[in-house]
């Protein structure tokens, strides 16, 4: 009896210990899963947080990455999402056929609008910026990346815009092929209660350009995430940001605003409704209404009506512009208007949105112009904004501007900068790096495929401590309309003869005469180089020749006159201002009221927004990007009237530099010689010249959305110009004499 006691005792005592094992394996396995995050880096685990006995405040103990609010398990979860992430592990390398791009370049195929089917204004918006994009092209044999013509973007099944059937309708596409190179738009997914990011349809291996995507369900180097832009977003151009005084204090009356809805019934922010909790101030003001949905009041707490009287009494427009920092909480989604909202108004986001996938993040550093905030700690952000110095504020503030004008302030550069991050994952040899994408003048305006060299750009000579190049190519372009005949001009072609700068002279005869024998072109000190050009059109003079061997061009028309010390002079100007066009005949643009439409003038004012390019430097990138970026049907029209190729060379460097061009002084004869031109005066002469031009200006207006030309009044004059001493004090003393 004895011995089976103690059989027994021995027997559990064992159980036991196999339980105990077992349990504490379990325990080591799952703390070693939460210690290592999905990107498999191993961080230290969360601080537990303790017990709040406001029940609002419950959430912000769940873990860092949770959904606060959500009842859904992580089963429901899991499975609500299967429907989108059966490619979950999708990357560029295991589900997007590369050879195809290579083999083509980077094209974008949209398939045909099918009868019947709506389109959004939105989606609409979206089509329109691939279709006069670079990227277009109607061949799908020629395509590397295919959008459908589908709405896909609102995929709420509560909204008018929401496409029924939209599964069958994508499976019977021929070129569908399981979503393989395909780029899916979406802004809304999932519905009440629960709002998962369900699209509703299987998308099988293609690319989700999406907003609110959640980092659970992103996948790195294959989706994008985008911004959740409303219908009213402009579809080119867009409004500036409103950062009108770089003040250090900032001076704005705020220091950290939020207005907006906390829900009541279904899922919602959490973070919103905690609010209340914050420590208001006069410059800490934070308003939430229940006033939201026809039957709110039958679910509306003890605090609603206070809520709502105080949410009334402010303005949000007054308060986006005049507050240092906007909340940013997440809504019914991850993502908000506030957002974008908040980065045109140059109030620096304060992100509450744990798990959300910033927009761009893969290219845009967020750090650099938002302040990531953790949900669990609410309560400490007024105190932590309250820590960051002034010239950090004033840093962030201006970084919310360059990258709301650069990628975020219309649907087409959303939509671009989406197309320019596929392109340079695919193309990773020549991909921009960060310092391009998180600088002036951004990704857009930056194109690889000319280099990946930051000292081939005008933009980035003082990020390596370097200085513009010593030297210029100078590029004659021979353009005669048919019919007029003017020889070549001797006292142009000796304008630079004593230049220590000049470095190679090229000649591009576009005449429809033969080209003159070698021994009637006047000698000079450096080589000259003819090319004759096969389209004989106005846009070839801007085309990116592998002869110009400088960085700086000299673009001189030929019935130009110009001294050798103006030369020298203008392009020493241009050595402290490399990204922009310095040169010396003005024009100026200004809205004609009466016509509602943008006017041009040749008058000598005060001021002035455009530098022709008959006589004036500029550097050689922009040949690249006039060429390039530009669309054809701009280009087309300059070859067909046989004008304007100056005007929408401005617009080009305007646009990218935000920046007006540099006019330098001149001698006081300048404009009569010009005039005493046969060729010039012929075409001044014309009634049709201005009008032509007028056209062209709002022509290029709208294509860009926007007028880019800014006016200055800045002209340079030599050091010591008119001075009363010594001429030969002076060095560019040639440019006082008449």
């Amino acid at each position: 009896m004895q011995a089976k006691k103690r059989y027994f005792t021995l027997l559990s005592a064992g159980v036991c210990l196999a339980l105990l094992c077992y349990l504490g394996g379990v325990h080591l396995r799952a703390a070693a899963r939460s210690k290592r995050s999905g990107d498999g880096i191993y961080r230290s685990p969360a601080q537990p947080w303790p017990l709040l006995p406001d029940t609002s405040l419950l959430p912000f103990t769940q873990e860092e990455g949770g959904d606060p609010g959500s009842q859904v398990s992580p089963r429901q979860k899991r499975d609500g999402n299967s429907s989108i992430y059966k490619g979950k592990r999708c990357r560029m390398e295991s589900c997007f056929d590369l050879s195809l791009c290579r083999r083509n370049g980077f094209k974008v195929y949209i398939y045909p609008q099918q009868k019947g089917d709506k389109l959004s204004d939105s989606y609409q918006h979206i089509l329109a910026a691939i279709e006069t994009s670079r990227f277009y092209t109607s061949d799908p044999s020629q395509a590397c990346v295919f959008v459908l013509s589908l709405d896909t973007l609102d995929r709420d099944q509560l909204s008018p815009h929401y496409v029924h059937n939209l599964k069958s309708k994508v499976q019977n596409l021929h070129l569908w092929n399981n979503g393989r190179n395909h780029l899916i738009f979406n802004l809304y997914s999932g519905t009440w209660p629960d709002y998962t990011e369900d699209v509703g349809f299987d998308i099988g291996q293609a690319m989700l350009a999406k907003a609110s995507i959640s980092t659970e369900n992103f996948r790195p180097n294959f989706d994008v995430s985008i911004p959740l832009f409303s219908k009213d977003h402009p579809r080119t151009g867009g409004d500036k940001g409103f950062l009108r005084f770089n003040n250090i204090p900032p001076m704005r009356k705020y220091m950290l605003v939020f207005k907006g809805k906390r829900y009541l019934t279904g899922i919602g922010s959490d973070t919103r409704n905690a609010l209340y909790h914050v420590i208001m101030g006069e410059d800490v003001v934070l308003l939430t209404t229940c006033k939201h949905g026809k039957k709110w009041q039958k679910h509306k707490d003890a605090r609603c009506d206070k809520d709502n009287a105080e949410y009334e009494k402010y303005d949000y427009r007054e308060m986006l512009h005049n507050a240092t920092f906007c909340l940013v909480p997440r809504g019914r989604r991850l993502g908000s208007f506030r957002f974008l909202e908040a980065l045109q108004a140059a109030c620096v986001p304060v992100m509450l949105s744990n798990g959300w996938e910033l927009p761009f993040s893969e290219v845009i550093d967020w750090n650099q112009a938002a302040v990531i905030g953790d949900e669990r700690l609410l309560l400490q952000i007024p105190s932590t904004i309250r820590s960051i110095h002034q010239d950090k504020i004033l840093a962030l503030r201006q970084q919310t501007q360059f990258l709301w004008e650069a990628y975020f302030s219309s649907v087409e550069k959303i939509v671009l900068t989406t197309l320019e991050i596929i392109q340079d994952r695919i193309f990773k040899h020549i991909s921009r790096n960060s310092l391009m994408w998180n600088k002036h003048p951004g990704g857009l305006f930056v194109l690889p495929q000319y280099s990946t060299y930051l000292g081939d750009f005008p933009y980035y000579y003082s990020n390596l401590g370097a200085k513009p190049p010593s030297k210029f190519t100078r590029c004659d372009p021979c353009c005669n309309p048919p019919g007029v005949s003017v020889p070549t001009n001797p006292k142009a072609a000796w304008c630079c003869t004593k230049s220590q700068c000049w470095y190679y002279n090229i000649v591009l005869w576009n005449c429809d005469k033969p080209l003159p024998a070698k021994h009637r072109w006047p000698a000079t000190t450096v080589p000259v180089i003819v090319i004759e050009g096969e389209s004989k059109v106005m846009s070839s003079r801007f085309l990116p020749y592998d002869n110009i061997g400088t960085d700086a061009v000299l673009s001189l028309d030929e019935d130009t006159v110009l001294s050798t010390t103006e030369v020298d002079f203008a392009f020493t100007v241009w050595q402290s201002f490399p990204e922009r066009i310095v040169g010396y005949p003005a024009r100026s643009h200004f809205w004609d009221s009466t016509k509602e439409r943008w006017g041009y003038t040749s008058k000598w004012t005060n001021d002035y927004s455009m530098v022709l390019t008959g006589a004036a430097i500029y550097h050689k990138y922009y040949h690249y990007l006039y060429t390039n970026y530009l669309p054809a049907s701009l280009k087309n029209m300059v070859d067909q009237l046989a004008n304007c190729e100056d005007i929408l060379m401005n617009f080009l460097v305007s646009a990218v530099t935000k920046l007006p061009p540099i006019k330098v002084t001149q001698k006081k004869q300048y404009k009569e010689t010009m005039m005493g031109q046969t060729f010039r005066a012929s075409r001044w002469a014309d009634p049709d010249h201005f009008a032509q031009r007028q056209t062209c200006l709002n022509t290029f207006a709208t294509w860009l959305g926007y007028m880019p030309l800014l006016h200055s009044q800045m002209r340079l004059d030599p050091v010591l110009f008119k001075d009363q001493v010594s001429i030969l004090r002076k060095k560019y003393r040639d440019i006082e004499r008449l």
